[in-house]
């Protein structure tokens, strides 16, 4: 320990400070008073010996005390060192370097050797703001744009290389930016977030998401299918009535909405020697869209699943990120309001899910669920049957009745009856949830899907077969425009029923619920029956694409519409989901059902038509073809007489033409997803492993803990006059003794949270 001969010249050293250093060196002094005044700090430290006597203990705790209060007065003399030579902050006009200045010197002469990405690492991990680290990194490239005049310069590779890197780099910024500025819908996302929660906000980004899709493809189709044809294109002579926008006949019939105004003559202007051959354009054109389509639904999947289904955080269920990592840069005060509210729903889906799991039923309790599980999917399963016989028996007379009425409003019968039972079914699944009582709300939303996409997808199946068997080989004059008007007609009926539900259904359930049946209350948005609505419109239009090339464009506008719509309805006519659930594997599910069996089904239509189906020999690009696939044939028939292009024939007969090929890929492919399975499982049992390591150290720790705190009473027993100077050090606590105190009840507060833990 300091001597009184010690401090008192520490005190004398003091005053000779100009009166500015004394107030700068207050705070140090009044740490030093307390340090003085306490006779002993309360040190932590394991005790493995248990025969170690009191005189040991407290010998020891005093070198302790003496070793620390050196280490102060060391540190203590150091500063007034500090504050002595740099009178600056005392308002002293001497003349000195500033100890900042010569900090920043050394930091900027240590990046300057470091490469660009080691760097922007250091620049990034400073405890500086943004417009510090901006200053930092302009101040470096300065100093090191000085030095490459004195130093040889670097030879022309490596400059490409980093220029290159630059480029691509501030590229990659002002991408994500300029991104992240012209995302659709964002603030309105971050309301219903709030508001609903993420089992609704999860329709909406589904919702987002197709929209970005038939923005692509119309623009692929409109880019390499529309405008070439509008070059060669007739005047259309037929009168435009405005019934063409329900039934898709008459105006539309001759223009580039349908398959049959496209012509199969090659285009050339001007004598330019440039052709553009409208068959082959035609028919790549949708393989394109599809193939892009079919990548960019397994890369989502495969995104949504890392980020949702192996992410560490379900393992912590998000605490960290909702109790710590408030975002300070959140000021306006509705934006304070939106974040809380967010933060309050997560927390709320978070201990809903906690409480969720440690429901355990008794085994009458799951008999009897069961069998009420068991008679409902017989129930669902008969009523989409009964469905798909009815639409298959009108389907079948859909054309004798066409015939005998001529009646232009005739043709809206099937589409009608159709978007009926896809309004009507799905509302009468809906009511089984109140007897199957799912604990989950999401296993019950998981249902409900499957019950509907069984019922949709039966419908298009027996649709696509009443216009590839019935349709098709009737004899009608340009049966492809003709499947395209149904297309467009069930794709139209079905936006109009959706709009008249929202507005009206809706709205008065919202009245009777309110006003008349207040037992009723407001009702919570139906997840699986708007998301499947989705996917069946989705699956229309990808089917629709090669007999309707503009649907792309309209799904795009009904979905715009839809989203507006969709958006008031849930602000006025719904309540939040009564119980809270986290709603993250959503995604992959919605577009694993888009992928299979909606795109898969899609793949096989269209299959079966470029394949199988002999094209209309009076209208279309295809005319004269035995099959559509025969314009491939006739093109490499065409190429391997050319030797400059008997490359894409060997491409097209060992890869494209191949059986073999796509076995190879296949089993390629199934490789690669099992050992990703495996991989993701491994990180799983990984991870659970790792948290009950986590739960295990810390009920060592509190072992521990409550050891040493045994053998502290047991000191304090037997040295009465300790406890005496404890006392003392508790009326005037110092730093060490309070970040002693704060930790053990921070440890005990851990202890229990992590038994509760361990119990569920």
């Amino acid at each position: 320990m300091l001597s009184d001969d010690q401090v008192n010249e520490i005190i004398i050293d003091i005053e000779n400070v100009p009166s500015g250093v004394q107030s700068h060196l207050s705070s140090n002094l009044n740490l030093a008073a307390k340090m003085l005044k306490n006779s002993s700090f309360s040190v932590v430290s394991s005790i493995s010996d248990n025969d170690v006597t009191d005189s040991q203990i407290i010998s020891h705790q005093n070198n302790k005390k003496a070793k620390q209060l050196l280490r102060f007065s060391a540190s203590l003399n150091e500063s007034f060192a500090q504050t002595l030579h740099c009178p600056e902050h005392v308002d002293i006009d001497t003349p000195c370097t500033s100890h900042e200045n010569i900090q920043e010197q050394k930091l900027i002469a240590s990046l300057i050797p470091m490469t660009s990405r080691e760097r922007i690492k250091a620049i990034r991990n400073q405890p500086r703001t943004m417009e510090e680290k901006r200053n930092l990194r302009k101040m470096v490239d300065k100093e090191k744009s000085k030095q490459s005049h004195r130093i040889l310069e670097l030879n022309c590779c490596t400059q490409c290389l980093n220029s290159i890197s630059l480029a691509y780099r501030r590229s990659k910024n002002c991408l994500s930016e300029l991104l992240d500025s012209i995302s659709l819908w964002q603030k309105t996302l971050k309301v219903i977030g709030g508001k609903f929660g993420t089992s609704v906000l999860s329709y909406f980004n589904f919702l987002r998401w197709l929209l970005k899709f038939n923005i692509f493809s119309f623009i692929v189709t409109f880019s390499f299918i529309i405008i070439p044809q509008f070059t060669v294109a007739e005047r259309n002579t037929l009168q435009f009535t405005g019934l063409e926008f329900f039934t898709g006949a008459g105006y539309f019939h001759d223009t580039v909405m349908y398959y049959g105004f496209y012509t199969n003559s090659t285009i050339q202007h001007r004598n330019s020697g440039v052709f553009y051959n409208m068959q082959l354009a035609y028919l790549f054109t949708i393989a394109a869209c599809l193939i892009i389509c079919l990548f960019s639904l397994l890369f989502s999947m495969a995104t949504y699943f890392r980020n949702n289904f192996i992410n560490p955080h379900i393992y912590s269920r998000g605490i960290t990120k909702l109790i710590f990592c408030w975002d300070f840069t959140i000021t306006h005060e509705r934006a304070v309001k939106l974040k809380q509210k967010n933060l309050s729903t997560e927390i709320k889906e978070n201990l809903s899910e906690i409480r969720q799991e440690n429901i355990k039923l008794t085994l009458n309790q799951q008999l009897t669920r069961l069998s009420v599980h068991l008679a409902a999917w017989v129930v669902s399963t008969g009523v989409a049957i009964a469905c798909c016989v009815a639409v298959y028996y009108l389907a079948e007379n859909n054309l004798e009745f066409l015939q005998s009425h001529r009646n232009p409003g005739a043709v809206l019968l099937l589409p009608f009856m159709v978007s009926c039972i896809n309004l009507a079914v799905p509302r009468f699944y809906s009511v089984f949830k109140l007897v199957e009582h799912y604990d989950v709300p999401r296993q019950e939303v998981y249902v409900v899907l499957i019950r509907n996409i069984f019922l949709k997808i039966s419908i298009i199946g027996i649709l696509c077969y009443y216009w590839l068997n019935i349709v098709a080989l009737a004899g009608e004059q340009c049966w492809e425009t003709l499947i395209g008007q149904e297309i467009y007609r069930l794709l139209l009926m079905d936006f109009v029923f959706s709009l008249t539900d929202s507005f009206l259904g809706e709205f008065l359930r919202r009245i009777v619920g309110t006003h008349f049946i207040t037992s009723l209350s407001l009702q919570e948005f139906d997840i699986a029956r708007n998301v499947l609505e989705l996917i069946y419109a989705q699956t229309l239009v990808w089917i629709g694409t090669f007999f309707c090339p503009l649907l792309p464009f309209i799904q795009m506008i009904t979905l715009f519409i839809m989203f507006y719509v969709k958006n008031i309805s849930l602000m006025m006519n719904f309540q939040p989901p009564s119980k809270a659930w986290r709603a993250s594997q959503m995604m992959t599910f919605f577009i694993f059902l888009l992928f299979f069996p909606s795109f898969t089904g899609v793949l096989c239509t269209l299959a079966i038509t470029i394949w199988r189906l002999k094209p209309s020999a009076d209208c279309g690009p295809f005319r004269g073809l035995p099959f559509f696939i025969h314009s491939i044939y006739s093109w490499i028939d065409t190429l391997s007489k050319r030797p400059s292009y008997l490359w894409v024939v060997w491409i097209y007969q060992n890869l494209i033409g191949s059986v073999h090929f796509f076995f190879i890929l296949t089993l390629i492919v199934l490789i690669i997803t099992y050992l990703y399975w495996q991989i993701t499982e491994g990180r799983k049992i990984m991870i659970r492993l790792l948290h009950e390591q986590i739960i295990n150290e810390g009920k060592d720790k509190m072992f521990l803990i409550e050891k040493l705190t045994k053998l502290q009473d047991a000191e304090k027993r037997a040295n009465p006059s300790s406890s005496t100077l404890e006392r003392r050090d508790m009326e005037e606590p110092g730093p060490l003794h309070g970040w002693e105190h704060e930790a053990a009840s921070d440890l005990r507060f851990r202890r229990s949270v992590q038994e509760g833990n361990s119990n569920a």
